[in-house]
């Protein structure tokens, strides 16, 4: 078979001559030959493989740069590329589907029977941070109140980076109405973000100076959740634990991508660097979800000197079996300390209840 016109090529590949004149000018698809006075672009049957695996990963949304990349590599590792991609969207899709529902519920007035004004729900709640058994100081932050749960770590400077951007939340402890949790958390993040920062600049010391934020926030039976970095919340309900966070790490990003196991994840050397966090130079790309709280729920926010030591079947039986907020996180910390207290560690509980049944405790 001889080379095939625009067109003819254009209808093999599903593909239209105005993408295959963008793709030759990209360098991402060239034509086998060009007329040199009509200009007029002819391709090889061979081509075809190519160009439909290009019109394919445009249909799954790739970006050109990454599919020139993927269209570079063996099959074997170009499979892996796409399995990385796609992971990567389903993150952002799930994140993006909490926040369609809140927006459905929200502008369908569901919400307004669950704003500040008519609380059915309240917390019980106790916080706990130690140094560990190895480090001098720590540098982890936690914070609880009647409306706001919150832990940081710090890092590059001490506990300063994670109690500056822990402040800048706390004027949500004073309520929030259901409908403006969003908007809230996001302004407060970015205070967060700016107290981070002018700390570095106020000291060359501190240049590199960053911490990590999970932070809930109650408004009647709504709460509203902020994260960055590898700190983590968890949800204990019907005696099932659930993360219901998602670590921003290089080893996490390699589980997603299906390139390592939880298991290998554990001892990989990289399993501390962290993709987002405010300051240190990553990226402040926080997290937010918007979650309706039951009644005998019970959450926990903890550092990773918990979480990278203890298993989280010893987690889910803490949570689950101490009906106190204040001997719960205490035995959680022993766990850690017991395990090696490699790090510092900071846990808040929460237990929910009604608030006729937070009165009369």
């Amino acid at each position: 078979m001889g080379l095939l016109t625009i067109g003819a090529f254009a209808r093999a590949s599903r593909l239209s001559p105005k993408a295959l004149r963008l793709y030759d000018e990209l360098g991402l698809l060239p034509p086998a030959r060009v007329d040199p006075y009509s200009g007029y672009r002819r391709y090889d049957p061979a081509q075809l493989e190519r160009a439909r695996l290009v019109a394919w990963l445009r249909r799954l949304g790739m970006p050109l740069a990454d599919i020139r990349a993927v269209c570079e590599l063996a099959p074997e590792a170009a499979a892996r590329e796409v399995r990385a991609y796609w992971a990567r969207v389903e993150a952002d899709t799930a994140a993006r589907r909490d926040l369609a529902a809140f927006l459905v519920d929200h502008l369908s007035g569901k919400d307004t029977t669950m704003s500040s004004d008519h609380p059915t729900l309240g917390i019980r709640y106790a916080v706990l941070s130690d140094t560990g058994s190895v480090r001098e100081s720590n540098d982890d932050a936690g914070y609880a109140g009647p409306r706001l749960l919150a832990v940081a770590d710090g890092f590059g400077g001490g506990r300063h980076a994670g109690e500056a951007a822990i402040e800048a939340l706390k004027p949500l402890d004073a309520g929030v109405p259901g409908g403006e949790l969003l908007s809230a958390l996001e302004e407060a993040a970015h205070r967060a973000r700016e107290s981070v920062s002018a700390l570095a600049a106020s000291d060359p010391a501190l240049r590199d100076v960053g911490t990590t934020l999970t932070a809930v926030v109650w408004s009647g039976s709504r709460l509203g959740l902020v994260h960055i970095g590898d700190s983590r919340a968890y949800l204990l309900r019907d005696g099932e634990l659930f993360q219901i966070t998602h670590d921003h790490t290089v080893v996490q990003s390699l589980i997603d991508e299906g390139r390592i196991t939880p298991e290998e994840a554990a001892s990989h050397p990289q399993r501390a660097l962290l993709l987002r966090a405010m300051g240190g130079g990553s990226a402040f790309e926080p997290d937010f979800a918007l979650r309706d709280a039951r009644a005998e729920d019970r959450y926990l926010l903890c550092s990773d000197g918990l979480t990278g030591v203890v298993p989280s079947g010893e987690i889910r039986r803490v949570l689950a079996s101490e009906d106190d907020p204040g001997r719960a996180v205490r035995e959680l910390v022993a766990l850690a300390n017991r395990a090696g207290g490699p790090d510092n560690v900071t846990c808040v509980v929460a237990h929910v209840a009604e608030q006729g049944a937070l009165t009369s405790a």
